[in-house]
């Protein structure tokens, strides 16, 4: 009985059925049915035979799964294709000593999943946060600094020491709203002909400290209408012995006496009003 003789085809490793006859024909040159690959069948012959012994190299083998075709799959070459022929082998050899990609399936979608950080990068995300959220309340505490130490006393300390550091001061605020004039009263000073004085009071409903106003003296005539109007700043209408720069105390009060030379005006009446530039 005549031994099976088979064949692999470098370019898709299908293993086919020869005959010598067949091999024998264009001197072994033949086209696999399959690829269209032309190669040597008789230089690519395999043992697929149980019990044999192994060959050389692990490519005579083959793999268990194979494709096993009839010989009638492969074609013989025919003349006018001799250079055709040893260019597809010279690549199928060339394919076959290129070493197999090895594929990772389970990471081949990796880049749609999440990646995980690294501890350094964490804490490092963790750690610019905290610093823009400290850079972001030491500018409001800038910012803000003169409403913190009337609202909160307790923080007047230590933001008068950063700012002595930085070169910025605690101010009393301007709110207009919680200062009112109590009394006042306009006379003529009866030593000086033409002088007047004016005399009023001050007062800070507020419970922490707030600046002082500016005054605007105001002088009518019997119709109402302005004569003469001034303004005053509170450098003008404070003592010599008064710190403005402290405001006037919380729920405190500060009496006014300002002398008015209004000899080259006449006047029947006056207003005071209160009022930050």
């Amino acid at each position: 009985m005549t031994e099976e003789k088979f064949t692999r085809c470098p370019g898709c490793r299908t293993v086919f059925r020869v005959t010598a006859a067949q091999l024998a024909l264009r001197e072994g040159q033949v086209r696999c049915g399959h690829c269209r690959t032309i190669f040597d069948g008789t230089a690519r012959l395999v043992r697929l035979a149980p019990g044999s012994a192994p060959p050389p190299d692990e490519e005579a083998n083959g793999p268990l799964t194979v494709t096993l075709r009839s010989a009638r799959a492969l074609e013989p070459v025919t003349a006018e294709a001799p250079a055709h022929a040893a260019r597809a082998v010279a690549e199928a050899a060339k394919a076959e000593a290129q070493p197999e990609q090895h594929v990772d399936y389970d990471q081949r979608f990796a880049w749609d999943r999440p990646r995980r950080r690294s501890r350094a990068v964490t804490l490092a995300y963790v750690a610019g946060f905290v610093l823009l959220v400290a850079l972001f309340v030491a500018q409001l505490g800038w910012h803000y600094r003169d409403q913190l130490a009337a609202h909160f006393p307790s923080t007047r300390p230590l933001l008068e020491r950063l700012c002595v550091a930085a070169g910025c001061t605690i101010k009393p605020l301007r709110d207009i709203g919680w200062l009112a004039i109590d009394a006042s009263d306009l006379q003529a000073d009866p030593a000086h002909k033409g002088l007047l004085i004016l005399t009023a009071t001050v007062r800070n409903r507020a419970p922490y400290a707030v600046a002082y106003p500016h005054l605007e003296l105001t002088l009518t005539d019997a119709q109402d209408a302005v004569v003469v109007r001034r303004a005053l700043a509170p450098g003008e209408y404070l003592g010599a012995t008064v710190d403005a720069g402290k405001g006037i105390a919380g729920n405190g009060e500060v009496a006014v006496r300002l002398f008015v030379d209004a000899s080259a005006t006449v006047q029947s009446g006056y207003r005071v009003y209160l009022f930050y530039p």
